[in-house]
């Protein structure tokens, strides 16, 4: 397999380039080659942990964090079965292993079926309410592929489903205050809706041919607009969840940081050229760290 073969928003082509041509496929069919996608999964899971008080607890975060990197890659490859038709006719994900016809259906299902087995030894890690909490969304990701075909609002799907884990971290450790959890969620929701339709602008020309939907489309010259009050309510959203679990005005200063790296992405994106909305939306790892802290924080002090 030759470089072009690798998608142009790879992190690490030369690490996947130097991969074994057999298992190379597999590894971009999981999207290995972008972590970005598993720490945008991970991190509202770390946040409903730190968030309840419990402390540090490193056990439970590493086996969330590598859930999060097998059912990332496995949801990538269901999404690839269901989208290759979809993906042939965009110039970015036409070189996907199975829309390009590298990988057959057959063996990405096998590929997805290990994934799920790593997501399962995971799953079996935590309490049977967390358990309960992660199998609820399964009818959720399944249904996720098919949002852009019928609504222009996939990204408000994605963010049910992305984020979910802000219910499994919480519930893995506490049954109580489920108004915190909640609320934490819905600010992962609005979070995740901003920083996929700064994803979705790279693809507006090719989705608009080819009748894909999405928030970049529906928002058009005031998609800057969108994700500004996208990030204002995930901010709100995230003061309220504090604010129930501890009603103290201090508290809610441990957001100042994830809010101001969330005015410099509106502030600088420009919708027009093509890499500066891959890099806010790659970003999205270091605000999911300053979130992280800030439930750390309020949570442990």
């Amino acid at each position: 397999m030759t470089a072009e073969h690798i998608t142009p928003d790879s992190e690490h082509r030369g690490l996947v380039g130097a991969l074994p041509p057999a298992l190379r496929d597999y590894a971009l069919l999981a999207r290995f080659d972008r972590p970005i996608g598993w720490w945008l999964l991970f991190w509202p899971c770390a946040w409903g942990v730190w968030l309840t008080g419990a402390g540090a607890q490193w056990q439970l975060v590493a086996w969330l964090l590598l859930g999060s990197i097998a059912m990332r890659g496995a949801g990538c490859v269901y999404n690839d079965i269901v989208d290759a038709d979809l993906d042939r006719q965009v110039a970015r994900t036409a070189v996907r292993p199975v829309a390009s016809g590298r990988v057959s259906k057959r063996a990405a299902w096998v590929w997805l079926l290990v994934l799920a087995a790593v997501g399962l030894v995971v799953l079996l890690q935590l309490r049977w309410q967390a358990q309960l909490v992660a199998l609820a969304s399964l009818l959720l990701v399944a249904a996720y592929p098919f949002m852009k075909r019928i609504t222009w609002w996939p990204q408000a799907w994605l963010g049910l489903v992305f984020t979910w884990g802000a219910l499994v971290g919480w519930t893995a450790l506490r049954a109580d205050l489920i108004g915190v959890a909640l609320a934490l969620y819905a600010g992962a929701f609005f979070w995740c809706m901003a920083y996929d339709t700064i994803y979705a602008l790279q693809d507006r020309e090719d989705d608009a041919l080819v009748g894909i939907k999405s928030s970049a489309l529906r928002l058009g010259d005031k998609v800057q607009a969108g994700v500004a009050l996208f990030y204002a309510l995930a901010v709100a959203c995230f003061a309220f969840s504090f604010w129930l679990l501890r009603a103290d005005w201090l508290a809610l200063l441990a957001l100042v940081p994830v809010a101001l790296h969330f005015g410099w992405q509106v502030a600088t994106l420009d919708p027009a050229d093509g890499m500066n909305p891959l890099v806010r939306f790659r970003s999205n790892r270091w605000a999911g760290a300053l979130m992280a802290a800030a439930c750390f924080v309020v949570g442990n002090a």
